[in-house]
């Protein structure tokens, strides 16, 4: 439960502080946009 929450709680600051990347070709992203890409990914999976 408590990790659950962690996960919530750093997708609530991924939405706030980091860029959104739909709706761009994931092909044409550099390696840090991917690594972001990835990062909302994972805690996204987590929070659910």
């Amino acid at each position: 439960m408590m990790k659950k929450n962690l996960f919530r709680f750093l997708a609530r600051l991924n939405k706030l502080l980091l860029p959104k990347m739909w709706g761009k070709d994931l092909a044409r992203l550099s390696k840090l946009q991917k690594a972001i890409v990835g990062w909302r990914y994972y805690v996204t999976r987590n929070a659910l």
